[in-house]
């Protein structure tokens, strides 16, 4: 029996996020701490294994409600259902035969839900190896982002940008710049520029996240696409400056310059904070790490923050002020 058993980590946004939806510059890193894995293997039907995130079953009405609270509608069987879907679109449109064999899938995932640090693209990435080697059809690499973005923007409606499926695509660390100069079609498929960065390069990282309350991306908050797509200065100046900081970011990782590559780290974080409305249990974890000694910013659309650390002891002390405030704390895990 084939059994095919792929992994896709969680990603942080170092810098220059959330202007990867805008045009902008983006620096990523892979969080091998955590990971959606997907088993696929030859069945007599095609199934979809529900899994314990796909819940259906609530010991009440109360335990229901707080559950779509802290979790949204949605578990991962959509999303598996909408990757193999698209997955067989992309084939019949360019002419790959799939051969007639029939396959069970299940996931798992361990990668904290909605605190931005890209569950679902996980899911998505994961079960689109998984058919990429089940039929021996090779999307090429650049290309796959662009597919996973098509599987939640076009298939299932929801609002994101290619900077999480970059770098769940290619890991590590990577500058990723999505001007439009840099647009070109690979297999009909859009692509930007992708420029892999030695982990090697960054200094010591932790991220923190507060899963009890946590809130799906697609809820983040503000007008800022409207606002951006209506030419408001304040939201298209601010893009820019996103984008400059990753820039300047790629310069202070190359330099190995970790007291420049932290102020913008911070600079990041306080530019998102002038053009959007954060809930106060998001600021108090930024400003509470900061005390700390640390630089932090948003990993993603909030929830989560990713940050750098001088040593051991500010990591600990980190560990403990977060953890009064009720976050977690852990140590990024970016190489293998």
């Amino acid at each position: 029996m084939i059994i095919i058993r792929k992994r896709t980590y969680a990603r942080a946004g170092l810098l220059g996020n959330p202007s990867d939806g805008y045009n902008g510059k983006t620096i990523s890193v892979i969080v091998r701490n955590f990971w959606a894995e997907v088993v696929l293997y030859e069945w007599d039907s095609v199934d979809i294994v529900l899994t314990e995130h796909d819940r259906a079953r609530f010991r009440s009405v109360f335990d229901l409600a707080n559950d779509v609270k802290l979790h949204g509608y949605y578990g991962g069987i959509r999303l598996v259902k909408a990757t193999i879907k698209r997955f067989v679109e992309y084939c019949q449109e360019r002419g790959h035969e799939l051969h007639d064999n029939k396959f069970s899938v299940r996931y798992q995932s361990n990668i904290p839900r909605q605190v931005g640090l890209a569950g679902s693209s996980a899911i998505i990435i994961a079960t689109l190896r998984c058919l990429m080697e089940f039929y021996a059809i090779e999307i090429p690499l650049e290309a796959q982002p662009t597919f996973a973005l098509a599987v939640e923007m076009e298939e299932l409606g929801i609002s994101a940008g290619l900077q999480d499926r970059v770098i769940q695509c290619y890991e590590g660390a990577v500058f990723m710049n999505f001007d439009r100069s840099c647009e070109r079609m690979v297999e009909g498929l859009t692509c930007y520029s992708y420029e892999p960065l030695n982990p090697d390069q960054l200094p010591p990282l932790y991220i923190a996240y507060h899963d009890a309350l946590s809130e799906p991306t697609e809820l983040f908050h503000d007008d800022i696409r409207g606002r951006f797509n209506r030419g408001d200065k304040q939201i298209v100046e601010a893009m820019k400056q996103f984008a400059q900081l990753a820039a300047q970011g790629r310069e202070a990782l190359l330099n190995r310059d970790e007291k420049r590559l932290g102020r913008l780290i911070d600079e990041n974080f306080d530019t998102r904070r002038g053009i959007y409305t954060l809930p106060t249990w998001q600021i108090q974890m930024v400003e509470t790490a900061r005390r700390c000694g640390a630089t932090a910013k948003f990993a993603g659309s909030g929830g989560a923050i990713i940050g750098t650390y001088q040593d051991g002891a500010m990591f600990q002390e980190l560990q403990t002020k977060l953890a009064e405030i009720g976050s977690r704390s852990i140590e990024v895990q970016v190489r293998p």
